[in-house]
């Protein structure tokens, strides 16, 4: 049943720029909102940090109607609206697919733009609390699904039967436990029952999908939490066994979650963020099982490189440039205890060390790690500032001198 109704919201909070997609394609007629997390943070007091857009306009009419609009995706289409540094997904109204209209013989899906009504695309959606609709031009929420109810009782429930939405998509087992620890809410014991029953679905789930969840996880304000919870009801064994065993065997796990509840404050955010997420997480995971001692260089065995290799990869789906420059910023920690030794250098060893790649991660390492002062740590930061500096202002384009037109080229005897 639908119910439309003025929420308690912060507005100042609506990026303007979506505001204004939203504007321009309801003067064209079509019926436009705000949609998903966006909304369900602005409910829940939560100050969102992107916005998707929903539609009754196909990925054509909206590509037509706002300008930097890209279609993009060659199965599930919809456009990306591009505003400076900020990017809006612009998606048309969907619906689950019928089996008279939409599946083959086999029962296969023919394809993935099946497009719908507002309410169809609301039950399509994994939990109630995603499933609002919020017009910013009337100031209206649009709430099909009962969502409203689950925000006022702090509760996550899944849209459907539970056993065969988890079915559907085993990676909404890992979404429910990370929105119940970022909201602070519930989840519905139906819910969480069918999340243990279903979790040995999540080993043929997507790769890069799992390693989304888990910058996700590491983004919480104490991810340890999450992980522990996922641990107990046996969730983390399947979607990530080999960090399930450092909590099996228990030796190490209150120095890892010290180090993960030190990801909010010292990761910054924006350019180069997943690889500092995975880097502070793999730091966290070395120093609690294979190597404590922060001021040694690190010596891995052969089975343990080929353990961590295999959990980096394959877990984590961590990619081969974030893998080199983790494991060297691991190698370059220890020599930014050997201040005096780096003084002694020639001004081009200095500048190759500084630029090497894994140096900002390294710097962070030694933060996270304490084995250098404050006062080396700012002499670092200091020595590489001022040559990145350097670099970008030998890498601007150099204006060319125009040649006086009245002047005639110089032949190679005149030069």
């Amino acid at each position: 049943m639908q119910s439309r109704q003025k929420p308690n919201l912060t507005r100042d909070w609506i990026d303007p720029f979506a505001v204004n997609i939203v504007q321009r394609l309801q003067r064209k007629g079509y019926e436009t909102y705000l949609v998903g997390g966006c909304v369900r943070d602005l409910l829940a007091g939560q100050r969102p940090k992107d916005y998707d857009i929903v539609t009754m306009a196909r990925p054509e009419q909206v590509r037509d109607e706002i300008d930097r609009a890209y279609i993009i995706g060659k199965r599930f289409r919809l456009v990306l609206v591009k505003r400076g540094q900020d990017q809006f997904e612009v998606a048309t109204f969907r619906r689950e697919p019928s089996p008279e209209n939409d599946l083959n013989e086999d029962g296969l899906q023919i394809s993935d733009n099946v497009f719908g009504t507002p309410e169809e695309d609301a039950r399509r959606r994994d939990f109630t609390v995603n499933s609002f609709f919020y017009d910013p031009v009337k100031d209206e929420l649009i709430d099909y699904c009962e969502g409203m109810k689950d925000i006022e009782d702090r509760v996550i429930r899944v849209i459907g039967d539970p056993k065969t939405r988890l079915t559907e998509d085993p990676i909404r087992i890992l979404r429910a436990l990370r929105l119940a620890h970022k909201l602070d809410f519930s989840i519905e014991p139906s819910l969480r029952q069918a999340m243990m029953e279903k979790a040995p679905l999540l080993t043929m789930s997507a790769l890069p999908r799992r390693r989304e969840e888990m910058l996700k996880i590491l983004k919480l304000q104490d991810p340890s939490v999450t992980l522990h919870e996922c641990h107990d009801l046996g969730i983390l064994q399947h979607a990530f066994p080999g960090l399930d065993h450092l909590y099996t065997q228990k030796s190490g796990i209150d120095d890892f979650d010290a180090y993960l509840s030190r990801i909010k404050s010292e990761v910054p955010a924006g350019i180069g963020e997943p690889v500092y997420l995975f880097g502070i997480f793999l730091l966290a995971y070395v120093r609690a099982t294979i190597h404590a001692d922060p001021h040694q260089p690190i010596q891995i065995s052969e089975a343990d490189e080929s353990r961590l290799a295999e959990f980096m990869k394959k877990e984590l789906g961590i990619f081969n440039l974030e893998e080199s420059i983790i494991l060297r910023a691991l190698e370059l920690q220890p020599e930014l205890t050997q201040v005096e030794d780096y003084k002694k250098r020639g001004a081009r060893r200095k500048r190759g060390f500084l630029l090497n790649e894994s140096m900002p991660l390294a710097l962070l390492f030694a933060e996270v790690d304490h084995v250098i002062s404050p006062s080396d740590l700012h002499f670092w930061k200091m020595e590489y500032a001022t040559v990145a500096h350097e670099l970008v202002t030998d890498e601007r384009p150099r204006r060319r001198r125009r040649r006086d037109p009245r002047k005639s080229p110089q032949t190679p005897e005149e030069n």
